[in-house]
């Protein structure tokens, strides 16, 4: 389990899983301290939608998941794609996004920083967000027509790299860049900095396996006094 820098606050649960935690709603239970029963995981597409939920119930298709509920594990699933866990302080609101390059290319965090901003009044400012392992730009080697895609929507950055006439996309650092430019403080972000490909001992990915087993990232607010 991975606990990100600048979410640790008694006011949050806030974890990326490795192989060793994986998604097995009994295994985040008990290292939550949520029920079973509180995990939320939408039914993932590669798409740009957003739900905004109330509480844990049927899951939705969606690709992002944002809640100010209290006493909810949201979370998703990933093996290589970047999880994305985001906390606005001033009002109590978590998100956990799927970000591979099809989301990342039609701009999903940003969408989720929207949801947040038009359902809870969410400022720039008080968005801290944290980027899980995911295929890093060392190994994830992608088509021009891909990396182009991406540009499109984040705009130059040193998140493409050609070597050797092959071309490779960083899909934490696009992110991050979207980020940077809705105006979050850079400061407010911290990434993990594991390659899922580079580490196929600890995390599960699919470029490395074709793997059908996932990691993931969740994010809750605790019920009862802080």
């Amino acid at each position: 389990m991975i606990i990100p820098g600048n979410l640790k606050t008694r006011r949050l649960t806030a974890f990326f899983t490795d192989r060793t935690g994986g998604v097995d709603r009994g295994l985040l239970s008990r290292a939550s301290g949520f029920s079973e029963d509180a995990v939320y995981m939408p039914i993932q597409r590669h798409t740009d939608r957003v739900v905004v939920i109330q509480g844990p119930g049927r899951p939705e298709v969606a690709d992002a998941v944002v809640t100010s509920a209290a006493g909810v594990l949201i979370g998703v699933k990933v093996a290589d794609c970047v999880p994305i866990l985001v906390y606005e302080r001033r009002n109590g609101v978590v998100a956990a996004v799927h970000a591979g390059w099809r989301g990342t290319a039609r701009g999903i965090l940003g969408k989720t920083l929207e949801a947040m901003a038009d359902g809870f009044s969410s400022r720039v400012d008080d968005i801290v967000i944290a980027f899980g392992p995911a295929i890093r730009g060392c190994c994830y080697e992608v088509g021009e027509e891909t990396a182009s895609e991406v540009r499109a929507a984040t705009g130059e950055g040193g998140y493409i790299q050609r070597r050797e006439g092959r071309v490779y996309l960083d899909l934490v650092l696009a992110n991050m860049t979207q980020a940077l430019s809705t105006g979050v403080p850079e400061s407010n972000l911290w990434a993990s900095g594991e390659c899922t490909y580079c580490l196929p001992g600890r995390f599960f990915s699919y470029r490395y396996s074709k793997t059908l087993e996932r990691q993931g990232g969740f994010i809750g607010l605790r019920t009862g006094p802080l």
